[in-house]
């Protein structure tokens, strides 16, 4: 197939390694994509966002498939604009996408699906957020209403750092404050064609900058897959009590979601609840879901994009774990260095087992810099997690770049 794949971050990178992997002969073209898709696949310089662009380059160029990789094209509309023009496109369109592009169109989703969920109070102003804060008490979680790249949702049990939050976003539109809910958390991605869902394997990030899950939260330090610890009928239970019901919600209101619905999840003592909703792969989960995919993911992909899920079997996965570890810049999440120069990626990725997803990296004069906050994550697989982080830390020990920070934690638990 001729595939478009949309997006310039470590996420894209996987699925573009994923597609590659399939050996199929595939012509799989980047858009933008970074210093590392580079050196992988073509890369075409055009603005992902807009839509006509995005289809008239699909057009032109004979695209069998577009794979949406981020939030912003989806929000944007981009996949109603290919679908209008008969292309296969993997991702929903403008108004399902609202899912993640609003959280309060989310929550009224789940309440209308009857999708377990936590409470919420949907705040316009500093007064409503503040009297929200007091009626659930500590630990205080406020979220920005719309996308806000990682950075919208602050859980503290510090009421002013809560109040903050809740005023810097009230600038943009509204903001969601929450119960606190505790537990374990999982991601799990369902691949839809607006009526079928097929699951992948579950995931577990780590959201905040520190070791220990301290400092503040970021777009993603780290994660691991599977997870060990869950109960055999987890995933089927998300897909009857979670996933179909939204799908089915949507479909009744004609904003089918065919795409990636990316379920965040937490074990309560009263079950599993939703926090979120994204519309598209999550970063860093992709890293560490799709390496350990049997089944080709363009055919996966491709019935999605073209509402033939319901004749395709469960995707497989091998029995190898796999670990990621993001390496960030200096003074990341708020004031990352950029342009510094890395080195040691070829001694990184002769460790066995290990592959790098770039993210923020561009080639200037001879030299790969990093131009954002989140650089590189670094993957490992193997047999076990005990020997996944030690290459995966084996590898980001070879990489210099000056300032860079990461997490030393990354699946420690599951590896003891």
């Amino acid at each position: 197939m001729r595939i478009l794949v949309l997006g310039s971050g470590a996420r894209e990178h996987a699925i573009i390694s994923a597609l590659r992997a399939e050996n199929a002969g595939h012509e799989i073209t980047a858009a933008p994509g970074n210093a590392g898709i580079a050196m992988d696949v073509p890369i075409i310089h055009l603005d992902p966002t807009n839509g006509n662009v995005v289809t008239g380059f699909a057009l032109d160029n004979d695209i069998d498939l577009v794979v949406i990789g981020p939030e912003a094209p989806l929000v944007a509309g981009v996949a109603d604009r290919l679908r209008q023009r008969g292309v296969a496109v993997f991702g929903p369109g403008k108004a399902a996408a609202q899912l993640e592009g609003s959280k309060t169109f989310a929550k009224r989703i789940m309440d209308d699906a009857g999708v377990p969920t936590g409470r919420a109070i949907r705040s316009g102003n500093l007064a409503e957020a503040t009297a929200a804060l007091d009626d659930y008490g500590s630990p205080y979680v406020v979220k920005a209403d719309g996308l806000a790249a990682g950075k919208g949702v602050l859980v503290t049990d510090d009421r002013d750092a809560a109040i903050a939050h809740a005023t810097h976003w009230l600038q943009y539109g509204t903001v969601l404050v929450e119960e606190f809910l505790d537990g374990q958390e999982v991601s799990l991605f369902l691949l839809s064609d607006g009526h079928t869902v097929l699951p992948l394997s579950p995931a577990q990030d780590y959201k905040r900058l520190l070791d220990g899950d301290e400092g503040p939260n970021t777009g993603g330090m780290g994660a691991y897959s599977p997870l060990p610890w869950l109960d055999d009928g987890f995933v089927d239970e998300v897909i009857e009590t979670v996933a179909l019901p939204t799908i089915r919600q949507l479909a009744a209101e004609q904003t089918p979601f065919i795409g990636l619905l990316y379920c965040g999840l937490i074990i309560t003592g009263d079950g599993v609840r939703v926090i979120e909703f994204n519309a598209r792969f999550g970063d860093p989960e992709t890293q560490v879901v799709l390496p350990r995919l049997v089944t080709p993911l363009s055919g996966l992909l491709f019935a999605a994009a073209t509402g033939s899920l319901g004749s395709h079997p469960r995707p497989e996965f091998t029995s190898d774990v796999a670990v990621t570890v993001v390496l960030a810049s200096e003074g990341y999440p708020d004031t990352p260095e950029t342009g510094r120069p890395i080195t040691g990626l070829d001694a990184a990725l002769a460790v066995e087992g290990v592959s790098i997803a770039h993210a923020a990296t561009a080639v200037t004069g001879d030299e790969l810099v990093s131009i954002g906050g989140r650089v590189l994550s670094v993957v490992a697989t193997a047999p076990d997690f005990a020997e996944a982080r030690a290459r995966a830390y084996r590898a980001l020990g070879a990489i210099d770049l000056r300032g860079a920070q990461y997490r030393t934690d990354i699946a420690q638990r599951v590896a003891e």
